[in-house]
């Protein structure tokens, strides 16, 4: 009896053997699935969603393009060349051509094109913020803004041509500076932006991004879910940066709720929004979880917007708290 309990001390049947191998089996599974999951869920925020505006990341090309390696960024926004006080759609073509090729080299690609068009008050209307003026400086200005105003469309081809030369679908545009009564131009929006500039838009295969920002009648989220019922076309989306309406609305939850989420295409960070310090920092965790659970599947891109003399430090601290929050998300 002795002998036979030490045959059998630290042996297992077969049929032991193969349950436990099962049980482990089944263990490392389900472990590799937590880590899976866990992997994928911090996935959602990666890099590849995460990217800013090169002039305000770097004073040079050489400087931008640094800060985006730097980061790890894979895609970058558009507005000024940096360093250069003209926009990239009204620079001749070649130009644009050759910094889309530069990007190209550089592995970066282009998310989203930052445009001033329709950024000026319309004809007929008078801004809410009445400036004071020489009665020479003011037809001077309804002059420029009635030539904007007559070329828009030319504008509008022009952005679009540097979008397409960029490898990009997505083209910011605007709403007009802000009248006293700003909804009472929502049919002037619509028709403009949602009738010929969406026609264009959709022969051409691109998107038309509105952006809320306090200078222009659209401000708000709120305001922007108001034009946005105006404009059925699937061509025109929303640029959402929150924090330009910050003193009109709580951006989160507030904001976020009036927004119509399948519409939002781009969304951008501002510096003053982000940075650890400031005492007007959003609440970017909550936002990146909400645009997640809602299945928002575009970019956040850092605007830095920093006029203190500090845009390149204040750059990499913002960045830097993008990457750690959406790391947490």
């Amino acid at each position: 009896m002795a002998s036979e309990q030490v045959r059998t001390v630290g042996h297992t049947p077969s049929s032991a053997r193969s349950n436990n191998r099962l049980m482990i089996r089944r263990e490392f599974l389900a472990a590799g699935a937590a880590c899976a999951s866990a992997l994928w869920a911090r996935g959602r925020w990666d890099k590849s969603r995460i990217s800013a505006i090169t002039d305000e990341i770097g004073l040079t090309r050489e400087e931008s393009i640094a800060f985006a390696h730097h980061y790890g960024l894979q895609f970058v926004e558009i507005r000024n060349p940096p360093g250069v006080r003209k926009e990239y759609f009204t620079l001749p073509e070649p130009e644009i051509q050759a910094d889309a090729d530069w990007l190209k080299r550089e592995g970066l690609k282009v998310s989203f094109v930052n445009t001033s068009v329709l950024k000026f008050t319309w004809p007929g209307f008078e801004p809410a913020r009445r400036r004071t003026e020489e009665p020479d400086a003011r037809e001077r200005r309804l002059s420029a803004e009635k030539e904007r105003w007559e070329r828009r469309l030319e504008d509008l081809h022009k952005a679009i041509r540097c979008a397409q030369i960029m490898g990009c679908d997505k083209v910011r545009v605007f709403t007009g500076t802000r009248v006293a009564e700003p909804e009472s131009m929502f049919p002037r929006i619509a028709e403009t932006i949602g009738g010929e500039m969406a026609a264009i838009a959709e022969r051409e295969k691109v998107y038309l991004l509105i952006e809320n920002e306090a200078s222009q009648n659209v401000a708000t989220s709120a305001e922007l879910a108001g034009i946005l019922e105006r404009i059925p076309s699937p061509r025109v989306g929303i640029n959402w940066d929150p924090h330009n309406a910050y003193g009109r609305e709580k951006s989160y939850p507030d904001g976020y709720a009036a927004l119509p989420k399948k519409r939002v295409l781009n969304v951008q960070v501002k510096a003053k929004g982000v940075m650890p310090a400031s005492p007007e920092k959003e609440d970017w965790k909550a936002i990146l979880q909400a645009l997640d659970q809602d299945g928002y599947a575009g970019k956040i891109g850092l605007e830095t917007h920093i006029f203190d003399g500090t845009l390149i430090p204040a750059a990499h601290a913002s960045m830097d708290e993008i990457l750690r929050i959406s790391s947490e998300v």
